[in-house]
This record gives structure tokens, C-alpha cells and sequence, in this order.
């Protein structure tokens, strides 16, 4: 990892932390609530790993907290800027693509904000999010595959597409030259799917 994705998982993993510790949880009961192995609770509160945004909004969600709550600075204030170059990167690939939080809103209705660019080839799957999330994408350059379900939506520059994020669904780039686009995720009731029972806690 270079020097700023180590960052941004130390601070993920002191979070996770400090979230699990303040629910008297032990390792393994946010492993269960999260439905992801004991190691990898580990290997994020430790911030050994770049875990993957399905893992993060997994952890995220047993605990009872949204996504940017894991990975943005807490902020007291009702406005919070991000600078450029300031929002989390939480994907990244070997065409240079990267999946960027730039902002996000608190529990109980969170909505994401995101900057994704996609190198040629680049494809990024995702695993469906909880019950009644939805997301709104905009083509910024170039053409980008949206595939949602069993069905596909080529997009081009200046296109938008809205579509139920709580079935599988992914994003790619099938042409020569990088596309980028921006990306809203709006997930209602955000991290009361899972861990609202847990053995032991």
C-alpha cells in the first residue's frame, strides 16, 4: 500500500475499532454480526488491509454506522467541505482506475457521494446493498457499461442512469480510453440490516 491508502486504513481500522470497543463486542461478535471472517476484523482494525467497499459497508452495517462514517474525519459541524484530492479512495486497480467517497451524510438515511474513474478494461463489481438503496450515475468522459441484475446500459458522455443498488450490479469500461463518472448512493435506514442481535453482546 502507498502512503495514503496506509493512512486511510489506519484510520478505518481505529474507527472500526473504537466502534466495536464502545459496543463491548468481542472479535468475533462483529465477525458474525458482519458475516466476514475473524481475520479480516483483524487485519482492518489493524490497518494491514485495504479491504474492499462490500467488506467496509459490511462492517459498517453490523456496527450500526454508514459507510462515511468509517472513513471521513468526524466533523462536529453541520457543513463539511472536501477539498480536492481530500475524499477516501476505497478502490483502486492496475489501469489506475479509483472508486473516491468525496461525501457523505450521517445515519439514519446516508447518502454517498462518489468520483470513479475507470481505466480501459476496468470493471468493478458490486454485491447488492441493503433493502431500498438506491444510486444515480452520470457519465463525465468517455463510455461506461452499467450492468444491473441480468440486464446492461452502455452509457456515453453527458448520460445518467438511475437503478436499484440493493440487487448485484457493477460498473465498466470496455473502451480504450479512461471514463469517469460520478456517482450517488442513497441507502435509507443505513446500518440496521445487520448485528441487531448478537450472541453474547
Amino acid at each position: 500500500m502507498d502512503a495514503s491508502t496506509s493512512a486511510l486504513a489506519t484510520a478505518i481500522g481505529d474507527r472500526v475499532k473504537e466502534q466495536r470497543q464502545s459496543r463491548r463486542w468481542t472479535l468475533d461478535q462483529l465477525a458474525e454480526a458482519a458475516g466476514v471472517s475473524r481475520r479480516m476484523v483483524v487485519n482492518v482494525e489493524q490497518g494491514a488491509v485495504n479491504p474492499s467497499v462490500g467488506t467496509l459497508l459490511r462492517i459498517g452495517d453490523a456496527l450500526g454506522v454508514g459507510l462515511p462514517a468509517l472513513v471521513e474525519s468526524p466533523r462536529p459541524r453541520p457543513v463539511a467541505v472536501t477539498r480536492k484530492g481530500e475524499g477516501a479512495v476505497l478502490w483502486r486497480s492496475e489501469s489506475d482506475g479509483r472508486g473516491v467517497l468525496v461525501a457523505g451524510t450521517e445515519l439514519p438515511d446516508v447518502v454517498e457521494l462518489w468520483d470513479w474513474t475507470l481505466g480501459p478494461g476496468d470493471r468493478h463489481g458490486s454485491e447488492a446493498h441493503s433493502e431500498g438503496t438506491k444510486e444515480l450515475l452520470q457519465v463525465r468522459q468517455g463510455s461506461v457499461t452499467v450492468e444491473v441484475g441480468d440486464e446492461s446500459f452502455v452509457l456515453e458522455e453527458g448520460d445518467a442512469v438511475s437503478f436499484p443498488g440493493d440487487v448485484a450490479h457493477a460498473y465498466a469500461n470496455g473502451g480504450t480510453e479512461p471514463a469517469w463518472f460520478s456517482l450517488a448512493v442513497f441507502e435509507p435506514g443505513a446500518g440496521s440490516g445487520h448485528g441487531v442481535e448478537v450472541a453474547g453482546a
